[in-house]
């Protein structure tokens, strides 16, 4: 199975989120928060109803409403990209047309004849939908809706139509802003609570499936806090209610005809709806739209570490239930975390007050956390609760180390003098720093190196191979096969060992157990 988000209804294929940036307009935004307060009152229910026509026309009677409400805030967005012809000029410092292609040293310093053209790509287009948030003309929609778009048009469900200027994005969590100017007061969609939305409960999701304006579909939420391939920021909304490529950029509501999410992606092995799609929390899209309204970008905050899911083995290891906090895998240095001691084996059990039990709830709560202000943060080390003081930074716009793959001979990468650990099937060596840089772990001084793994082993199960480092056996930091020899005698892999391990890409913890 594979999780796809969705291009326009024009285009029947999954879309990646590297794509262009969109080309905006010149008009400048004001700085304007998202009005919920200018939105038509939620439709409730009364009990008088559902005592004179039963449940089933009261439901009935309750989707009716909850579309009444939405639909006219909903709209249509066709995006178009019209490539621009190039004909050669004779000038040899004229712009290349092939900068940015393989092709592009061939004309670097040469012009171009003059009877060259280059022929125009087939003109492209998509629709896509999007949902009023403010009654001056503010649309949120996905990025991926708008993305690489030369002209976005917007049409409103009174069937007016808008340019679509001034467009703001967010890549890493897939949403967007548009903005339309001379369209009156129109009609702002309420957006409700996501956290208060739990599963079971009746949703409509609304949009444009196939080219059917303003389709709406029903269903239940189906999950919560999920993760797809793309959009790692986010925490979807799953739901069983139908969605179709159209759809992304479209409110999913409430019976109150309150916007719970923007349907933005489905799980799919046909390209077609199978049962799951997945909506953005609307409590992140107001955070992100606000942000894109006042600022044009999304400003996160960050920890520096890398955390683990409590499950399994692990869990077992360190005595804490699943879904019961997160492991801290690596600590950065100089971040945040390393400057309050926060450490590598630390299991995070709350931020701020709020319960953690998934890396991306603590991802969620840390990027929205004010740059100002310090936040307590409970954690065990070693079993002991303790509560850390951290004040977070803003996310840097580079990672803080490079993963690098570096690789020497055979010969040269393979250290020396290792020894054997016929239980866990692994032998190690030592690492130098030049071993280190071979491998790819550059500035990395301490561990041992893995420098063979028994086939059907405890090791080879978990996943161990060459090259790999291991830096902690049990809780006990290892820099020396002696070391190495020393922790693991003392562990049994009847009870499990607990491995910190590091590849190129960071650290995890293993557990190897019979």
């Amino acid at each position: 199975m594979s999780y796809t988000h969705r291009r326009p209804a024009a285009r029947l294929w999954a879309v990646a989120l590297t794509a262009a940036t969109v080309v905006a307009g010149a008009t400048a935004w004001h700085s304007q928060s998202v009005a919920d307060d200018q939105a038509a009152p939620p439709v409730t229910q009364t009990p008088q109803h559902v005592k004179e026509h039963g449940y089933a026309k009261a439901l009935s009677h309750a989707f009716r409403n909850a579309a009444d409400a939405i639909i006219p805030s909903v709209v249509t967005i066709t995006s178009e990209v019209r490539a621009r012809q190039v004909r050669g000029n004779g000038n040899p410092h004229g712009e290349n047309p092939f900068k940015g292609t393989p092709y592009e040293d061939l004309f670097k310093d040469r012009g171009l004849p003059f009877n060259f053209q280059m022929p125009a790509p087939e003109r492209r287009s998509g629709v896509g939908a999007g949902v009023i948030i403010d009654k001056s003309g503010i649309i949120l929609t996905n990025n991926h809706v708008v993305e690489g778009a030369t002209e976005v048009t917007v049409r409103l469900a009174d069937g007016r139509e808008f340019e679509g200027t001034d467009i703001r994005t967010d890549k890493q969590t897939d949403l967007a802003v548009v903005r339309i100017k001379g369209a009156g007061n129109l009609p702002a969609a309420t957006l409700g609570d996501s956290d208060k939305i739990d599963i079971g409960d009746w949703v409509l999701a609304v949009g444009n499936p196939f080219n059917q304006e303003m389709t709406v579909s029903a269903g239940i939420i189906s999950g919560k806090g999920r993760t797809v391939g793309t959009g790692q920021r986010t925490q979807y909304l799953q739901t069983d209610a139908a969605i179709n490529p159209g759809n992304s950029g479209g409110p999913l509501v409430d019976l109150d005809g309150e916007v719970v999410g923007i349907n933005t992606a489905i799980a799919s092995n046909s390209g077609g709806f199978q049962g799951v799609g997945f909506a953005i929390p609307v409590n992140q899209a107001k955070w992100v739209a606000n942000q894109l309204v006042d600022g044009g970008k999304v400003k996160r905050a960050y920890l520096g570490v890398i955390v683990g899911e409590v499950a399994g083995d692990l869990a077992e290891q360190f005595g804490v239930h699943r879904h019961d906090g997160v492991f801290v895998n690596e600590v950065m240095n100089d971040s945040p975390a390393a400057k309050a001691g926060l450490q590598e084996g630390d299991v995070i059990t709350e931020f701020a007050g709020k319960h953690v039990g998934t890396p991306g709830e603590l991802q969620q709560l840390v990027e929205r956390t004010p740059l100002t202000v310090k936040q307590d943060v409970k954690i065990l080390r070693d079993g002991k609760p303790m509560t850390l003081s951290i004040g977070v930074q803003a996310m840097p716009e580079e990672p803080q180390h490079e993963v690098r793959n570096v690789r020497g001979s055979e010969e040269e990468a393979k250290p020396s003098r290792s020894v054997a650990n016929e239980e866990l099937g692994i032998e190690v060596a030592p690492l130098s720093s030049a071993e280190a840089e071979q491998l790819g772990y550059k500035g990395v001084e301490s561990g041992v190196v893995i420098t063979g793994v028994t086939p059907n082993s405890l090791a080879a199960e978990q996943g161990l191979s060459e090259g790999m480092l291991i830096k902690k056996v049990g809780k006990q930091p290892v820099n020396s096969v002696e070391e190495f020899q020393k922790a693991a005698a003392g562990e049994s892999a009847e009870r499990g060992v607990l491995l910190l391990v590091r590849t190129p890409q960071g650290n995890r913890f293993v557990v190897l157990k019979k």
